[in-house]
């Protein structure tokens, strides 16, 4: 859900422009609406919210990445040389515009989408939010930087090696990567056509999924776009995989320690961790870029370089022109090897996460100066994706999210998952960035039952079924709709155990959630058969003076289902 913002469109925009002069960092941005017509739109958007029309995101802040098309803005993909005019939005830029996003401008990036880095543009590398002498990560560098300065609400990125991941964690902010085709790539430069995915950034989990559904569903320009499966969500005990420890060689000093904070954070939340072998995937990562797949680079944008060879070392960025060209080396028959070689890694990769709803990794391994990178370009970059590279060669969704600092700088973890696990993917991020109460549920709120909606509603997740201690009755209450009453009681002489549910509500829902509770009810602390103390559903006493105790039941749902016997 996309919550409503102070002010409208036309007053966010004009903030928005001063904000942008204050920042005083051209470097994010290749090109700017004029004032005047962003005011104009703004005040369209402000006009059609007083009609009546419903905008979930009216007036809300948009950067788009320069390889994506914006009307009326030239696209470059970071190469004035390459520059055109488009003449419409791209699809997923047009589906933000018509739900009342605000286009500030187009952002800097590495040239053609190549790289990890963020410096690979002749219109100057893009500093990182946080700390002026490190990169910002790339390609969608701008963008990321961009929301992480507070200058947009959201952005968009496109992600083939992971350029809307690692940007994302170098910076403290989300990153959603959906599944390949979810969101239409008409109207975008392609790196790897085949591969590419249009990313979002924003500060918070909720918007940039909201953004992600938002921009959703086929379009008959893009063969590739798909709709995806339904999501088989959460299970109630969750497994999430995390790498063995030799796959976690080779961290920035203290992220070791960030990572395994992250884990105990799941752990905590009731998500089952176990160590798998992740080996298939990293060997499948690099074929991206040292195996055939980088003949689609070159299947992209080739042509231009070829004929444009005068310029490389100028407003063409000769690392960029080096992974491309090369692009042009591999045979069909290398190609065709290596497909054979992505399945079978892709088959041990499934296998070896078999049973899990994630992988958790770290969203990259360290976070380099502006002069370390130019020191060893290609080596850096390649550091950088050991974990993003190979989501997309997989058809692998994946979500990137702040995970706490370390040395003042932020630190972010990466979830990643099979094909159409986007919202199973949001969900453990939810629990990830979110503090949470598990409560015990009896009755309507019950999975199944007339009020579980609002339960879902706020946010939360069934954890699994959960039993109290033996000293509790449960009594029928005359409500609407039917409610029990818990109570509980002296001892286990006169009291009795007492089926539920445990649910994880997230914080941010639970004091809404439990502000609607309606007396007699009450939440209050419920002692469960394995001896903890959880929130849960409890009556005020009065309520059970002449209810039926239905204790022998042993629960709700039993009692309901011998009602309807």
């Amino acid at each position: 859900m996309i919550h409503s913002l102070a002010g409208g469109a036309v007053v966010r925009a004009a903030e928005a422009l001063d904000r942008i002069e204050a920042s005083d960092r051209p470097e994010i941005w290749i090109s700017l609406r004029t004032s005047a017509d962003l005011l104009e739109e703004a005040a369209a958007i402000d006009a059609r919210v007083a009609g009546g029309e419903v905008l979930p995101l009216a007036g809300r802040l948009l950067a788009v990445k320069d390889n994506i098309d914006v009307r009326d803005l030239p696209t470059t993909a970071g190469a004035p040389s390459f520059a055109y005019q488009p003449a419409r939005d791209a699809t997923a830029v047009a589906r933000l515009r018509a739900a009342g996003a605000l286009v500030v401008g187009k952002t800097n990036l590495d040239q053609f989408a190549t790289g990890l880095v963020g410096t690979r543009s002749p219109y100057g590398p893009v500093r990182n939010a946080w700390d002026l002498t490190r990169i910002s990560g790339g390609s969608s560098s701008g963008s990321a930087v961009a929301v992480a300065l507070g200058l947009v609400d959201l952005a968009l990125g496109t992600d083939t090696a992971g350029s809307g991941r690692v940007p994302a964690a170098l910076n403290g902010i989300v990153g959603v990567k959906p599944s390949r085709g979810f969101v239409p790539v008409t109207g975008v430069v392609p790196a790897c056509y085949t591969l590419d995915c249009v990313t979002v950034f924003a500060r918070d989990l909720a918007a940039a999924r909201a953004a992600a559904e938002l921009m959703a569903g086929p379009d008959p320009s893009d063969p590739l776009s798909r709709t995806l499966p339904p999501d088989a969500g959460l299970p109630p005990v969750p497994r999430v995989a995390v790498p063995t420890g030799e796959h976690l060689d080779g961290l920035a000093p203290g992220w070791a320690d960030a990572f395994q904070a992250a884990v105990a954070r799941l752990t905590a939340a009731g998500v089952e961790i176990v160590e798998a072998d992740i080996s298939p995937l990293l060997d499948a990562s690099r074929l991206l870029y040292d195996g055939a797949f980088v003949a689609e680079r070159y299947a992209a944008v080739g042509s231009h370089l070829e004929a444009n060879r005068d310029r490389i070392g100028t407003d063409l960025d000769p690392t960029v022109a080096e992974i491309v060209l090369a692009g042009a080396s591999p045979s069909a028959a290398d190609w065709a090897r290596d497909v054979a070689l992505l399945a079978r890694l892709g088959a041990e990769g499934r296998a070896a996460l078999a049973g899990c709803s994630a992988l958790l990794t770290p969203t990259t391994t360290w976070h380099p100066t502006l002069a370390e990178v130019a020191a060893d370009p290609v080596g850096a970059n390649a550091r950088l994706g050991r974990y993003t590279n190979f989501a997309n060669l997989l058809d692998m969704a994946s979500l990137a999210v702040p995970a706490g600092q370390v040395d003042g700088l932020p630190f972010g973890v990466m979830l990643t998952g099979a094909f159409g696990s986007d919202r199973t993917l949001a969900a453990l991020g939810h629990t990830l960035l979110s503090p949470s109460v598990d409560l015990f549920v009896v009755g309507a709120h019950l999975s199944g039952m007339p009020l579980n909606h609002q339960l879902v509603e706020a946010g939360a997740t069934l954890l699994r079924p959960a039993s109290t201690s033996a000293d509790y009755r449960l009594f029928a209450l005359e409500t609407v709709p039917p409610k029990p009453g818990l109570v509980r009681t002296g001892g286990a002489e006169t009291g009795t155990r007492i089926e539920g549910e445990l649910w994880r509500v997230p914080a941010a829902g639970f004091g809404a959630f439990v502000g609607g509770v309606p007396a007699p009810m009450a939440i209050g602390k419920v002692t469960l058969a394995d001896g903890s103390v959880v929130c849960g559903f409890l009556v005020e006493p009065f309520a059970v003076e002449g209810a039926a105790d239905i204790s022998s039941h042993g629960g709700w749902r039993h009692h309901q289902s011998e009602q309807r016997l």
